[in-house]
């Protein structure tokens, strides 16, 4: 089993705590395939949502193919997720909670398909942000520190 991954939403961790991970595959329009191998895709606030039992991903940008003619896809259309209905319900729980989303955390391939780690996060407070920074310039200084002894 091949994964490559595409890119990586790092803003996600650093804004929300991520509860549970869920993959999800994409519909995906012809052009935009090359274009998201090619890596010409932006989701910085991107995020989805449930409409009707349908999971869909908006604010996700994939740039238009330029070697594609006249059938060039819409780089801001909503992308329908792939998920099974069990997990669709149990998404739709989690998200009526109060403060939770559906954020997409990373884009890869696997086994030649496009598949999207879909995190269902909560919204850090400014204090949480802080402590991570602190905890993770203490990580850095112990790693500097043993690396120094070595």
């Amino acid at each position: 089993m091949s994964i490559k991954v595409i890119a990586k939403n790092r803003r996600a961790f650093y804004d929300y705590t991520v509860d549970d991970r869920f993959e999800a595959g994409i519909v995906l329009q012809g052009t935009e395939i090359k274009s998201i191998k090619d890596g010409k895709i932006s989701f910085p606030d991107a995020w989805a949502e449930i409409v009707s039992g349908e999971v869909w991903l908006n604010s996700f940008q994939i740039s238009e193919n330029p070697f594609s003619s006249i059938f060039n896809h819409d780089p801001e259309r909503k992308k329908k997720l792939l998920l099974h209905r069990e997990e669709i319900a149990r998404l739709n729980r989690k998200v009526e909670e109060k403060g939770f989303t559906l954020i997409p955390l990373s884009f890869y391939l696997k086994n030649g398909r496009v598949k999207v780690e879909l995190g269902v996060c909560k919204g850090k407070k400014s204090y949480d942000k802080r402590a991570n920074i602190r905890d993770r310039d203490i990580k850095r200084e112990v790693a500097r520190d043993f690396r120094a002894q070595s």
